[in-house]
Parts: structure tokens; sequence; C-alpha cells
């Protein structure tokens, strides 16, 4: 039996264990965090990524709360509609795009699993990807395992055996707002875009609503949370109003940086890195999540073939590398089109916004 480390017990670590165990791999999961999260935002997920939570056994029921998106629109800061899609139709025959809360799924991903909270990785030694990797951890213990998967974020201790690779803040943002308080009103998936930011609100159900809110041209994201007010002020009622409930106290407020990652390595002999590990990119098509996902369920695929474990993560790179490059491509040229002059940006929105959604999403309905 395959003796198998997963650093990081979030959406990405939670995944590959799953799925692993499944395929009959012995694994031990560990996390730097003290105890799993109580509380926290929530996550956007379109179809693809819903399909591959589904293949994992995850499902809308009685622990995972899930808002169906069924159209998307794009304003202006005047409440201008830009243009609109219809999300149900176009992910039909694949999945429903959700928007969950972050701490429901991460604690339905880790539900049955045994995560050694508190447990830090320090070190590995993968005997220059030959043979077994040799593990120390903050304790001092050291333990071998066939394969090592880094599941531990954008900052990630484990891509250090792989690639050198360190984060760039996002083209388009370097930082962010992320926030959940009252649902002003919204009923579809809607993002209010300025000359100083853009602001994004999806409905959670449960009279509760996610927003996010960025610049989009670059500019700092002061973590005064007053920014949001300053920058916001003059947006259309939903977004004064979302702004005012969260900044009295109602509902929950992040600020993050925006960063992202790009590699030219994933693997090295036994030890592979995935999600943010390996490819974090920026949120402008909501795949963050949904690159993960896809990432586990594709290794346990590839777990199950024939050949060594170093054999095994090559055939995973060069399945996953396509369509994630991919995501990339469509964040950066969405953020060129984010960076127009306001005038223009309005002019070439009705037409480029629809053909941007469709480029940037039609290769993902297809099973990854």
């Amino acid at each position: 039996m395959t003796a198998t480390l997963v650093v990081g017990a979030g959406i990405a670590g939670c995944a590959v264990a799953r799925v692993l165990r499944r395929r009959g791999l012995d694994v031990t999961i560990v996390e730097r965090r003290l105890e799993p999260p109580r509380s926290g935002t929530a996550l956007n997920l379109p179809g693809n990524a819903v399909r591959a939570l589904r293949s994992l056994g995850i499902d809308a029921g009685p622990h995972l709360s899930a808002f169906p998106i069924r159209r998307r629109e794009y304003r202006s800061a005047t409440d201008r509609l830009l243009f609109s899609v219809d999300e149900a139709g176009f992910w039909s025959g694949v999945a429903e795009s959700w928007c969950v809360s972050h701490a429901e799924l991460g604690a339905e991903l880790a539900r049955g699993l045994d995560v050694r909270f508190g447990t830090r990785v320090l070190g590995i030694d993968d005997g220059a990807g030959d043979g077994p990797s040799t593990v120390t951890f903050e304790d001092g213990t050291r333990r071998s395992y066939d394969l090592v998967v880094g599941a531990d974020g954008i900052r990630s201790v484990v891509r250090g055996i792989v690639s050198p690779a360190v984060p760039a803040p996002s083209v388009m943002t370097p930082g962010s707002w992320r926030l959940v308080t009252a649902d002003p009103g919204v009923e579809h998936w809607t993002a209010w875009t300025g000359r100083r930011g853009t602001f994004l609100l999806i409905p959670m159900g449960g009279g509760r609503a996610y927003g996010y809110a960025s610049t989009s041209r670059g500019e700092p994201v002061d973590t005064d949370p007053e920014w949001l007010r300053r920058t916001f002020g003059g947006f259309p009622r939903p977004v004064r109003e979302t702004v005012g409930a969260v900044l009295a106290g109602d509902g929950r407020l992040h600020h993050a940086p925006v960063e992202e990652l790009r590699t030219d390595r994933w693997h090295r002999g036994g030890v592979v890195v995935v999600g943010d590990a390996a490819h974090a990119t920026g949120p402008v098509w909501a795949q963050g999540a949904a690159m993960a996902l896809e990432d586990a369920v594709v290794l346990g695929e590839t777990m199950a073939l024939p050949g060594t474990t170093a054999e095994k993560l090559d055939r995973w790179e060069r399945r996953r590398r396509p369509r994630v490059e991919h995501v990339q491509a469509a964040t950066d040229r969405m953020s060129r089109i984010a960076a127009l002059p306001d005038r223009l940006l309005r002019l070439t929105t009705p037409l480029a916004g629809p053909r941007s959604y469709r480029a940037a999403y039609r290769p993902l309905r297809a099973t990854p």
C-alpha cells in the first residue's frame, strides 16, 4: 500500500485525501492550523467545480447549503446592465453553479478524515527523486512516504522541493475584501464595475449574501475597511447597503492579498503540489477551488494506473497543465479588458463580455 502524506487540510488537501483513500492508499493528513476554521466567507463554484465535488461524493444536503446561480449580470457603477449570462443554461448537462459557505464545504470534505492539526512540516528530502521521501516535522520526528502531496496553499512549504517559483500580485488587483452579510435584495450573481473598483454580490440563501470587492486596474486595496465606503459610496443601493451593514458589524469581513503563481514544474519524484500551491490564479473566473478539486479527481485516476509514483505524477501533470494554463490565459485576457479606459470599457463590454465568458468556460464543460 502506498504510504501517502497530504500536507494541508483545506479544500485541496481534503479532496485529495478523500480520492486517494478511495483508491486504497494509506493516507496521513497534517495541517499546521490548530483546528478547522469555524467561520469564513463563501465560494463561487461554477459547474465544473460542482461536477468535481459530486464525483468526490459531495452534494448539497443537510450539512452543505448550496444556492444555485442561474444568471449573471454585469453592470456599470451607475447600475446600467452591460450584459447578462444564462448561467444555468450554459452549464446544463454538466452541473449547477453554486454559492456555498467556505467553512461548510471544508467541513463536508473533511468529514470522516483523520486530520493531525497543529502539525508543521519543516523539510522534505526526496532522495534526489529516487524512492520514498523523508519528511521532517516540527516536533523533530522523521517519516518516509512514497507520495507527498503539497496542498498547503500559495505559501506552500512543499513547493520548495519542487520549484523555486514565488507568488506575484495579480495584474488586475493586488488585494481584495471578501464578506458575508445580510442580503440587500440581489436576485442573481451581480457585479458592478466602475473606475475605482469592482463589487460582486451573490445570494447565499437564508437571507445572506457573499460579497467580493477589489480594484480592477492594479491599484492598491487599502487594509482599512473604510476603503470600501470610500471606493463604493457612489455605487448603486445594493452595494451601499452591503458596505454599510458589514462596516456596522453585521457579518464577516476579510481582507487578503490576491496573488498568482506560475511555475513550469508541479512535481519532482514522489512529491507533488496541487491547487494554489501549484497554480494560484486571480479569481476572475472563480476557478481556484475548481482547479484544486479537479486536481484531486485526476490525481486519483492517475494513481490507479500502473508504473512508479514518479511516472504517475508525470502523467497527472501532463493531463492537468493544458486546462490550468487555459484558465490562466483567460484570466490574463479579462485583466487586460478590465484595464481599458472607462468609455472604451462601456462600449466594448456588451460584446466582449459574453464572448470572454464563453471562451473561458466552454473548454471547462468537458470532463477534466
